[in-house]
């Protein structure tokens, strides 16, 4: 994979928080990414034409979408996700979406990892995710699924895991 091979994205965790929140503004669900040379593919439902007066005009159309992200379009929402987050802090400045919840902690779960491809899907909330693996004795294909219990136990360890930038640096004299 790129992100571990000289890449400018930094890891699986912000570039997979990134797409997230393009797909919670997109209104996709019942997702599926895949993982390309330059980017990744992602194809999921979207209901277009959500308005009108009556019932059957309210629900509007569903239809499967498929967008390339290439490269430079993860690096470009990857700078927007910051801007839109803000400064960290204890407070966030908004509320994040499921999507862009769920694949920030299974993309922390893959950089552990440290796949070679990545592959999965999700329906109704839960992820099956494919990574492939190489190591001295090759390469393997893994398995592993989240359901929505995961997700939400994932993102509630997540301030666990994070240790205060200001709180690892060492004392200065003076300070």
């Amino acid at each position: 994979m790129r992100i571990y091979e000289g890449s400018p994205r930094q890891d699986f965790e912000e570039v997979f928080r990134s797409i997230g929140a393009f797909i919670d503004q997109r209104g996709m669900r019942e997702i599926l990414l895949v993982e390309a040379p330059d980017g990744f593919i992602v194809q999921g439902v979207v209901v277009a034409g959500q308005s009108g007066g009556t019932w059957s005009e309210s629900l509007g159309q569903q239809s499967k979408e498929t967008l390339t992200f290439l490269d430079d379009d993860i690096a470009r929402f990857m700078e927007e996700s910051v801007a839109r987050r803000g400064k960290p802090g204890p407070e966030p400045q908004r509320d994040a979406g499921f999507y862009e919840t769920a694949l920030r902690v299974i993309g922390r779960y893959m950089d552990e990892q440290r796949p070679r491809d990545v592959f999965f899907f999700e329906q109704d909330g839960a992820f099956v995710v494919r990574l492939f693996l190489s190591g001295q004795a090759g390469g393997h294909h893994t398995l592993a699924e989240f359901t929505r219990d995961d997700i939400a136990e994932l993102v509630t360890r997540g301030p666990l895991l994070r240790t205060p930038v200001e709180a690892s640096k060492p004392a200065t004299a003076g300070s």
